[in-house]
């Protein structure tokens, strides 16, 4: 049986119906949701395993690259989770027109962040 056969008459003549995008959302925030859990806890197992060690050490450490690899991850995923829920929450609860201009600046916030944690890690990782 076909998707669109479980819609009722009416809405198949006024094609009305799902958008199509929002269980594509829905199921990416899911994923990076399960991405993050091993690299938040590869993260704060680093953390306390080097919280005695110096700042030179914990620099040579970030620049391995098994850690420069995951903390890239990590910063990716964390940031593409945060849009993703923050996109939900103003489509949930803004009523105005400023909401796509929210949501873009939300997008951008987060991408910049994103960025500026990746560039940050791959100039220690390769010593700029």
């Amino acid at each position: 049986m076909d998707r669109q056969d479980t819609r009722s008459p009416r809405s198949r003549a006024v094609g009305l119906g799902s958008a199509k995008h929002g269980s594509q959302q829905w199921w990416m925030e899911r994923v990076s949701a399960v991405a993050l859990v091993p690299l938040t806890l590869w993260f704060v197992a680093s953390i306390i395993a080097h919280s005695g060690s110096d700042y030179a050490a914990f620099i040579a450490w970030l620049g391995t690259p098994f850690a420069t690899t995951f903390m890239v991850l990590l910063l990716i995923a964390l940031f593409y989770h945060t849009a993703l829920g923050l996109q939900v929450v103003v489509e949930d609860y803004v009523h105005t027109g400023a909401k796509l201009p929210i949501v873009v600046a939300v997008r951008l916030g987060c991408f910049a962040f994103a960025a500026s944690g990746v560039i940050a890690t791959l100039r220690i990782a390769f010593g700029g």
